[in-house]
């Protein structure tokens, strides 16, 4: 999308969007504005709802403690939602809210944990991840926030891929593929529905490996000949599939 008003503040809202319509904002988004951004009434800022695209609004000062937004015009048309579904295996603390800001920007429209034998993390709050895709979403002007969905165990999410997935192709980035371009291997599922699934640090277990690759839908890719952190897997992987197969071409 265009770099509207890029030097703007943008606040997600779950309310209806409307040209000449009103918003009154809740106690966070008012103490986000006036006591951390120091906006004040009259201050403009662009908001928007996943659905009606983004609107300019005006700060109004309702009440010493209440903060209503009045939308002008609209300043960019709402985009579809994307259909790349990426799973991962969560990791610890900050990493764990990396791995979710970056997958929003990078075009994710699904995000699910995934447990793997060697995940560091087994207890997610998905709250947190929710508000981190928000959060990404408001700083890099996407206008659809990525589902979060329940964590899942591997094997349950392979059993159960086809029936929910249909015939969306898995990609996985497998440490033990020989190290090559996946250039050539992301081609070959030009134009079908892509999942893409990164592991935890550590790798995935042999026999998962096993499991993974004895599946028709999955396809292995290497991420080249070094061995990447979790996090940094999932960006590359994420840039080679937008760049080859995605929206970046």
């Amino acid at each position: 999308m265009p770099r509207t008003h890029k030097t703007l503040p943008r606040l997600f809202l779950d309310a209806p969007l409307m040209q000449g319509g009103a918003v009154a904002l809740d106690k966070d988004q008012t103490n986000y504005l006036l006591n951390v951004l120091r906006r004040r009434s009259g201050d403009a800022v662009v908001v928007f709802n996943g659905r009606d695209g983004a609107f300019l609004a005006a700060i109004e000062q309702l009440s010493k403690k209440t903060v209503g937004l009045s939308l002008g015009e609209r300043t960019a048309a709402q985009t579809a939602p994307s259909d790349l579904w990426y799973g991962f295996a969560p990791l610890k603390s900050a990493r764990l809210d990396y791995v979710v800001q970056k997958a929003t920007e990078m075009g994710a429209g699904i995000i699910q944990p995934v447990i793997t034998r060697h995940t560091q993390l087994t207890r997610i709050n998905l709250d947190r991840l929710r508000a981190n895709a928000r959060e990404a979403a408001e700083q890099c002007e996407v206008l659809s926030i990525p589902r979060i969905d329940d964590e899942i165990g591997l094997r349950e999410l392979l059993a159960t891929w086809q029936d929910i997935h249909g015939d969306r192709q898995l990609v996985f980035a497998d440490e033990g593929e020989e190290a090559a371009s996946p250039v050539a291997a992301l081609a070959a599922i030009e134009g079908r529905r892509i999942g893409l699934l990164i592991g935890p640090e550590g790798g995935f277990s042999d026999d998962e490996r096993e499991l993974l690759r004895a599946q028709a839908f999955v396809v292995p890719i290497s991420l080249g000949p070094r061995i990447l952190r979790a996090d940094t897997a999932a960006v590359a992987a994420l840039a080679v599939i937008q760049s080859i197969i995605g929206d970046w071409r």
